[in-house]
């Protein structure tokens, strides 16, 4: 077991300091999502001040884990702010029963979970709660005034990073780059330090290494092994995204093993 990560130097303004893992309270630790690698080792996980990345490779478990924290600390696990109460299907994981979140003194004033895979029910649920609403207190207003349903998914979760995350909250991210370009993603780079400079604390699970290259960070690596805290050249998403642009003909024959006709 591993306890990952030290506090950040300087005064502690995070609003989520610490996840601890309730093992004593596990009572099939050979079931899913226990025996998960990013469960399995884990004893506590400390967060940056700033941001927090959780990467890895599909099936470690980040997103249950991500998921977990974002449940335990009160967001709808579809995703949302915390008034979000709607469930389309019970699917997460008991993870979340099992985890103490460790708080800050600092009370965070805003908040968002954001889950690609799930993001279409929270747009749903939005226009569903307008219908009734006065137009004065249209939810959609402070996403940009458009239906998220209206837009590409792209420009929808564009549309929520630029509109709907406020200062001095807690924001807990898992694989907003899904539909970005590079050149969202990049102007989602910068999104995200505007926020974590005005008092944002974020948590993100990723596989862009465009997003893993902000330097107020602390970088988490599950493997099978366990989790590991490293740079940003030491991920694989780092070294094989080089690699491919260093020596593409190359690779690209390896990888096909084409003979020409």
């Amino acid at each position: 077991m591993s306890k990952i990560g030290r506090n950040p130097g300087g005064a502690d303004r995070r609003y989520l300091r610490r996840a601890e893992l309730l093992r004593e309270k596990i009572e099939q630790p050979e079931m899913y999502p226990f025996n998960l690698p990013a469960v399995k080792e884990l004893e506590s996980i400390d967060f940056h001040d700033r941001v927090t990345y959780i990467i890895g490779e599909n099936g470690v478990g980040k997103s249950t884990l991500l998921e977990a924290i974002a449940v335990a600390w009160g967001f709808n696990a579809e995703g949302g702010t915390l008034n979000f109460n709607f469930a389309t299907a019970e699917t997460h994981s008991p993870l979340h029963r099992h985890l103490r979140l460790i708080r800050g003194t600092a009370r965070p004033k805003d908040g968002f979970f954001f889950r690609a895979e799930s993001y279409y029910n929270v747009a749903t649920a939005i226009d569903e709660l307008d219908q009734d609403s006065e137009p004065r207190t249209r939810i959609i207003d402070s996403y940009g005034g458009r239906s998220l349903h209206e837009q590409s998914h792209g420009e929808a979760f564009f549309a929520t990073f630029m509109h709907r995350f406020g200062s001095n909250g807690l924001f807990i991210l898992d694989e907003p780059e899904a539909a970005l370009s590079p050149v969202r993603q990049l102007a989602m780079l910068t999104r995200i330090h505007e926020l974590a400079r005005s008092g944002g604390q974020f948590i993100i699970s990723t596989h862009s290494p465009l997003l893993m290259a902000y330097p107020h960070c602390r970088l988490y690596n599950l493997t099978a092994g366990g989790i590991q805290e490293c740079g940003l050249e030491e991920t694989e998403h780092y070294i094989v995204t080089r690699e491919f642009l260093n020596n593409r003909e190359q690779m690209l024959e390896r990888l096909l093993n084409d003979e020409e006709e």
